[in-house]
């Protein structure tokens, strides 16, 4: 695209409405507990809610956010290839996601130490909370880093390449659930669920790749209209009723809570896909006539522009809410669904959660804007390597071990994957 007036509005305002249902989701799912007015530890709406696992079926966006992404990505990547340029637009990627997680490290270690040194409690209460949203990135990283295979498998292949990653994550699926023979599938979610992933681990590669390779198909005009788009729905309807008739858990989201289709992905989280991908196709000529008032566009722009701050940081607003909802004697803790005052508890904790996440942004945007913009290193495949493996390992620490250790083991890592990955003195 030569300038923002060329760039298509659609795939912004869906990955801005993924954006969104994600921060809101994470908020809505964490309930507060509190003992006395004091906060004492959260419950997952999961856990006390069976029904709300259907709900994770909107929410659980990620697959819609891959799809995108790919779209967008697709001709820039294109150009690499011709270029052989492909690994500085990795580079590219990988630097932009390390910069600002730097900043957010950073702050969870200085929260972190000052939380020992004062012997507050409730960091403790939040601390793998404030660091499990960073799985996004880790995966987000490996598939793009697949997305110059993942071209030349549409070139080659187009729809059928998605057909043959369905079909491998199925073979996993198989594989685990140990299906002999074709009387063993109309078990196959019970047996997969009740057995241990093994080699279906694969999965967490090959079944986000789905969206991705069904993304770029998209960009390049393989499936098309709104009637597309509802053979898709049709298809995902009929593939989750399959799924979950064969024992597959409802929810599609990475919790025990009420069984388990993320760790790692299985058949069931693809018939969200086909879901989100047909819904795109669906709304695309609303959405298109919506976007072209002016207004929708620019506040589309502005949700684009903070997409990377407000998925990082949203989490840490849950620790100012539950001070302030603590202070203020506010319905944070509002029991469980079918309890009086429940949606309105749930109210209050997400227009807590907002208030508190606004001036967060502010000030990280402020910050982020004063900062020189690098150029990542365009030849030196050493530099991109030990930057790419130091993202790795400090994403991946702060992932397991929360804010503390996690953050400080981690904030040393990504300070130095985004060091590593800036061009300095013209050798990266």
């Amino acid at each position: 695209m030569s300038s923002t007036q060329d760039r298509d509005p659609y795939p912004d305002a869906l990955r801005a409405c993924a954006l969104l249902v994600v921060v809101l989701g994470h908020w809505i799912a964490t309930l507060p507990r509190l003992e006395d007015g004091q906060l004492v530890a959260t419950d997952h709406l999961l856990a006390v809610w069976g029904s709300a696992g259907f709900l994770t079926w909107l929410v659980q966006v990620v697959p819609l956010f891959v799809f995108v992404s790919a779209a967008v990505s697709a001709d820039s990547v294109e150009k690499r290839l011709r270029e052989g340029a492909q690994r500085q637009w990795w580079a590219l990627r990988a630097l932009g996601m390390a910069r600002p997680t730097v900043t957010y490290l950073a702050v969870l270690t200085l929260l972190a130490l000052v939380s020992l040194a004062m012997g507050t409690r409730l960091l403790g209460l939040f601390n793998t909370s404030l660091t499990v949203h960073l799985w996004f990135l880790l995966m987000l990283l490996t598939v793009q880093a697949m997305l110059p295979w993942c071209l030349r498998m549409d070139r080659r292949f187009g729809l059928g390449a998605v057909a043959g990653l369905v079909l491998v994550a199925m073979s996993l699926d198989g594989v685990r659930g140990g299906v002999s023979s074709f009387a063993d599938l109309r078990w196959l979610g019970d047996r997969v669920s009740s057995a241990s992933p093994g080699m279906a681990w694969l999965n967490m590669l090959v079944v986000w790749l789905v969206p991705q390779q069904l993304g770029i198909a998209w960009k390049r005009g393989r499936f098309r209209g709104v009637q597309a788009g509802l053979a898709l729905l049709a298809l995902g309807a009929a593939w989750l009723v399959l799924a979950l008739g064969s024992g597959y858990p409802v929810a599609m989201v990475g919790v025990a809570l009420a069984g388990n289709n993320m760790l790692p992905p299985t058949l069931a989280l693809v018939g969200v896909m086909w879901l989100q991908a047909g819904a795109v196709l669906v709304f695309e000529p609303l959405a298109r006539t919506l976007l072209a008032g002016r207004v929708l566009g620019r506040a589309v722009a502005i949700l684009g522009a903070l997409g990377m701050p407000l998925y990082l940081w949203h989490k840490l607003a849950e620790l100012p809410a539950a001070w302030l909802g603590e202070k203020l004697g506010l319905p944070i803790d509002a029991g469980v669904p079918g309890e009086a005052g429940f949606w309105l508890g749930r109210l209050a904790w997400i227009v807590l959660c907002m208030l508190m996440v606004a001036p967060v942004i502010a000030a990280v945007v402020a910050f982020e804007l004063r900062r020189v913009r690098e150029v990542p290193a365009m030849a030196d495949w050493k530099a991109v390597s030990l930057g790419g493996i130091a993202l790795y390992a400090g994403l991946a620490m702060a992932l397991a071990w929360g804010a503390w250790p996690g953050a400080v083991a981690g904030l040393a890592c990504v300070a130095f994957a985004s060091w590593r990955l800036r061009l300095r003195g013209g050798n990266g």
